[in-house]
């Protein structure tokens, strides 16, 4: 026995898994680290937590960033501002069809607020999401954003939705968008945190129908009982 398999049995003895950084996901981004993504369109982009990590796998790729909510959309502004004109944002909510609409701003974790109404079992797991309010935003459709920009718009390119249940009727309002994609990253909530959420399955089929094939999970985040509660998975161009 090696001595790195003695470590990994040492570290799992006492409840610690331990995996090789070169295998990490979050290190080889599932495979797709090796695609030289030029365009980058990330959807529920918040502060741009997901941009500033992706920007380190493709620096010299140009991201189109799309956030509704006032305070976050201001600190995204403020980190785009600092990235040469690599990085457009756009202070709008995504659907399958344009107009107005009221989101559930959650004021103690943002990231979590949606179109959709958080249902008490997210509250149980997410006390944070209890306290909100609702606040009036634009809604548009991917296609409509993206149309002037898309002839002339670097390839390949990646699309990333984290829109808190939403994510089925983003696909249905970015058919031309998607069309173009090389891959899709998405957020999929399994416990059932938002009325009306999209399922893997609704969601699977709808990238089935675009070509798409599933390709594994990015990340996922587990209940206290071992259950996985939502995972960003990840979708390639067949």
């Amino acid at each position: 026995m090696n001595l790195g398999t003695l470590f990994k049995r040492g570290a799992n003895a006492i409840g610690i898994d331990v995996i090789r950084t070169h295998n990490s996901p979050r290190r080889t981004f599932l495979g797709l680290s090796r695609l030289g993504f030029r365009s980058i369109i990330d959807v529920g982009a918040n502060e741009g937590q997901f941009a500033r990590q992706i920007s380190k796998f493709y620096p010299n790729a140009k991201l189109y960033c799309f956030e509704p909510l006032e305070k976050p959309f201001q600190e995204l502004l403020a980190w785009a501002r600092g990235q040469k004109d690599r990085v457009r944002c756009f202070q709008t909510a995504l659907g399958d069809h344009a107009g107005e609409g009221e989101m559930h701003l959650h004021e103690q974790h943002t990231p979590s607020s949606s179109l959709l109404a958080a249902t008490d079992a997210c509250h149980r797991l997410y006390p944070q999401t209890q306290s909100e309010r609702m606040t009036r935003i634009q809604i548009s459709t991917l296609d409509a954003e993206i149309d002037e920009l898309l002839d002339s718009m670097p390839r390949d390119i990646l699309l990333k939705l984290d829109v808190q249940g939403f994510e089925d009727r983003v696909l249905r309002g970015a058919g031309r968008v998607l069309s173009q994609c090389r891959a899709v990253v998405l957020e999929v909530c399994l416990d059932p945190l938002y009325e009306e959420q999209a399922t893997f399955y609704e969601l699977a089929q709808l990238l089935h129908e675009a070509k798409f094939r599933y390709a594994g999970n990015l990340d996922q985040v587990y209940g206290e009982d071992g259950r996985v509660v939502y995972l960003d998975a990840i979708f390639v161009r067949v």
